[in-house]
């Protein structure tokens, strides 16, 4: 990379130009997001429910079914951020936390990475809910979870790729 210029840093993004040669040798100027990263959580209990939230998304101007998911904290470990933010958004804890994979978000214009895991033996704690977050808390069965991605009420991606991970776990 030749050089980056500052455009907005913010508490989640960092939003920047960026001068770089790409590998067939042809110099542009890209703009980029820089992001910490992410962890989702498929929380499965022993009937194969899994927890969805219900959350407010402004982005999206309404109401989206999500897995549990949050921000990487500086030097956070994925999977200590996934446990951080099962507990947070729905008050479960888990005493198994097994990784399935990660996703690029979008990959063209912002280096966010969500690692994706399955959440199994769980115990209901308290919620500890951030003042921007907005959701209800429902256990649905897997595969009517599943149904939810084929007829659209899910369209949320690290959603779609977690459940689909989370298939060959569940019995």
């Amino acid at each position: 990379m030749n050089g980056v210029q500052p455009i907005y840093k913010g508490r989640i993004v960092d939003l920047r130009l960026e001068e770089t040669t790409l590998p067939n040798g042809m110099r542009v100027s890209l703009e980029m997001i820089r992001h910490p990263g992410a962890a989702a959580v498929v929380a499965l209990d022993p009937d194969n429910r899994v927890s969805l939230i219900h959350q407010f998304r402004h982005a999206a101007a309404g109401y989206l079914w999500e897995l549990p998911a949050g921000k990487l904290d500086p030097g956070e470990a994925p999977e200590v951020c996934a446990g951080r933010e099962l507990r947070e958004e729905t008050g479960l804890v888990a005493a198994q936390i097994i990784r399935l994979g990660s996703i690029l978000t979008a990959p063209g214009f912002c280096d966010e990475r969500i690692h994706l895991f399955l959440a199994r033996e769980l115990r209901q704690e308290s919620q500890a809910l951030e003042a921007d977050e907005v959701l209800s808390v429902h256990w649905v069965p897997f595969a009517e979870a599943l149904e939810m991605i084929r007829d659209g009420r899910i369209d949320d991606a690290k959603t779609i790729a977690g459940l689909h991970l989370a298939t060959s776990h569940v019995g």
